[in-house]
Parts: structure tokens; C-alpha cells; sequence
């Protein structure tokens, strides 16, 4: 409908209630930022735009819109981290971002943690020019002023930044070595003929009842020593961190031992990312990595615990002849729900 609306000098004759365009606009936005969201890329908005009956708009107009999403990014980013975590995954992931003229390669890394009546968090995220002690250290001070706590065990892969800076920042917490990585950088060490062997052999560490007859086990390592030399080294190295978990509670064992949880998730960034390909500064490559994230947070509380109840209020001894006991009592009112 198309009204005429006399102008005046001050103020004006049109109605509040009737704000020109305002619900057009607010559908569009909507429209334009949940297709960003799910990996549509800039050039394609445009196409999407057009297919919904309106005149296409620029690439800068779709970024600006975008934009929007900085405010709820930052909010869901630096939110106050309440409770205890005692199990803490982090890993990385590449990002192609244009940097000064050039296109780089970031590392995006997230953390996830369980809390203590086992649901699922997304703890924090950020971009950063290399996976380097300093950037580890900045980001694992960053989580710990937002109230991070309680942490018992750190999942990760072993890069040696990483370590240095969990040695400083969680100083208390144990570090379990993924065991993925692992054995993918021990049988990189053996000829590809005599994997299968190889890696059975070690997978009847992982296979022990407990932490002791697992180190038993691993005194058998001098048995590569002859063939193998450079993988018996390695597991000698890195053997002690990658039974870490099993000082914990048993019914966690599948999912504490490797970082399995946050390659699930990391393949969904990339996929979306892939879609944009290169991103213009790394501001828009953390607007994306945040909205997935948030993404991802909601579905998993509508999903059920990822350890239950039960078995979070239990602390493993280690000892077969110490069985599991519970370690804490679980809150009433968390029983009641």
C-alpha cells in the first residue's frame, strides 16, 4: 500500500506503527544470515536473493549484513563459563584467511568440555596465526578468566606448544595423549607391510583391565626394539600419556581416550568453511566458526547426557582390587531433573 506522507521540518507526519519496509527487511536479513550460517557463500546470496523475488544485493551488503552476527558471535564467545569441567578436549583446524595482501593459513581451535553432570559444552574458540605456545597460552588464560574449572583431564594431540602451556594454565590437570594421533605417528614409523602386525601388538595395551596390567604391557616394548627401533622409542616416549584415561572411570574410557569428539565437530566447520573458501579477515572466519558452534551447543542439550549421571559421581582407583566407588554425591535437585 503506498501512502502519501507530507513532510515537515521537524519531526514527522508518519506513524511509528507502520516503519517502511521493516518486515521485508527483517526477513531478508534472516534469510541472508541463516544461508551465511549453513555455508552458502557471499557470491551465492545474491542467486538466493533473486530466487526469493527481490533485486539481487552487492557482495559488501551480504558482509555487512553478516556483520549482525558479530554481536551474538562475541556474546556466545566470552559468556561466563559456570560449574566444573573435568574433562577438557582441545584440538585445531586450518583456515585459508587474507592477511596483508596474502592468503595464510590460521589455526581455529576449539574447546569442548563435559561438566560435571555430563553434558557437552562448547568452552571457547578462537583464530590465531599458528598453533604456538604463546596463542595456546593466551587462549587457555582466556577460558580460565571466563571461569573455567574443576578440570581433572586434557585431551589433545601432542603438539609441544600445546603441553607447555597446559603445564602453566591447568597446571592440576592430568593430559591424556589421543590415541588416534598416536598410533597413526607409531605406524608411520614401521613399513607398511608390517602395520597390521604391529599395530594389533599395541592395541593389546589400550585392551588391559587397568592402568597397571596396561604398563605391564607396555614393558614389552624392548620386543620392536630389534626391527622397529624409532617406533619402540616412540612408544616408550609417549606410552605413560596414552593410558592417561584409564585412571579414570572405565564406563568413560571410549570417549576420553582420543579427540574423537571434536573431529566430528571440526569436519562440520570445514565443510562449511570450504564453501567459503577464503575468508576476508579473520573477524568473518570467527563470525562463521561461532555461529556453527552455537549451533552445535543447542543440539547437544537437546540430546541425552554424554556420561551419565552415575557414572560422573565415580572415581577410578586404578587398582583391580580397588573397584570403582563414587567420588562424590550427585545434587538432589540434579537427581530430581
Amino acid at each position: 500500500m503506498t501512502l502519501r506522507i507530507p513532510k515537515v521540518r521537524h519531526g514527522s507526519y508518519f506513524p511509528a506503527l507502520l516503519e517502511p519496509r521493516r518486515r521485508t527487511e527483517k526477513a531478508l536479513l534472516s534469510v541472508v544470515q541463516e544461508a551465511y550460517v549453513h555455508g552458502v557463500s557471499t557470491r551465492k546470496v545474491d542467486d538466493l536473493v533473486r530466487a526469493l523475488g527481490i533485486d539481487g544485493i552487492s557482495r559488501s551488503k551480504v558482509s555487512r549484513i553478516c556483520a549482525a552476527l558479530d554481536k551474538r558471535m562475541e556474546a556466545f564467545r566470552n559468556r561466563p563459563l559456570t560449574g566444573e569441567s573435568p574433562y577438557v578436549w582441545l584440538d585445531a583446524t586450518v583456515v585459508k584467511v587474507r592477511e596483508g595482501g596474502r592468503v595464510v593459513n590460521m589455526a581455529a581451535v576449539v574447546a569442548v568440555g563435559v561438566t560435571s553432570t555430563g553434558e557437552r559444552e562448547v568452552l571457547g574458540f578462537d583464530v590465531g596465526a599458528a598453533e604456538s605456545y604463546g596463542f595456546w597460552v593466551s587462549f587457555l588464560r582466556g577460558l580460565a578468566s571466563q571461569g573455567l574449572a574443576g578440570v581433572k583431564l586434557v585431551i589433545s594431540d601432542a603438539h609441544v606448544g600445546l603441553r607447555q602451556a597446559l603445564s602453566e594454565v591447568l597446571a592440576g590437570a592430568s593430559w591424556q595423549r589421543c590415541r588416534v594421533h598416536f598410533m597413526r605417528n607409531l605406524l608411520g614409523l614401521v613399513p607398511r607391510g608390517a602395520q597390521p602386525l604391529v599395530g594389533a601388538w599395541v592395541r593389546t595395551i589400550f585392551a588391559q583391565p587397568d592402568q597397571e596390567a596396561a604398563r605391564e604391557q607396555l614393558e614389552l616394548a624392548g620386543s620392536l626394539e630389534g626391527k622397529y627401533p624409532k617406533a619402540a622409542d616412540l612408544l616408550r616416549e609417549a606410552g605413560e600419556d596414552v593410558i592417561t584415561h584409564m585412571a579414570f572411570p572405565q564406563a568413560h574410557w571410549r570417549r576420553i581416550h582420543s579427540t574423537n569428539v571434536l573431529e566430528r565437530l571440526h569436519r562440520e566447520i570445514k565443510r562449511r568453511c570450504n564453501v567459503v573458501g577464503i575468508f576476508p579477515n579473520a573477524r568473518s572466519t570467527l563470525r562463521l566458526i561461532g555461529a556453527v558452534l552455537e549451533e552445535q551447543q543447542d543440539e547437544w542439550l537437546a540430546v541425552r547426557r554424554y556420561f551419565s549421571l552415575g557414572s560422573m559421581a565415580v572415581r577410578y582407583r586404578g587398582s583391580p582390587k580397588d573397584p570403582e566407588v563414587p567420588a562424590l554425591e550427585v545434587p538432589k535437585e540434579v537427581i530430581a531433573v
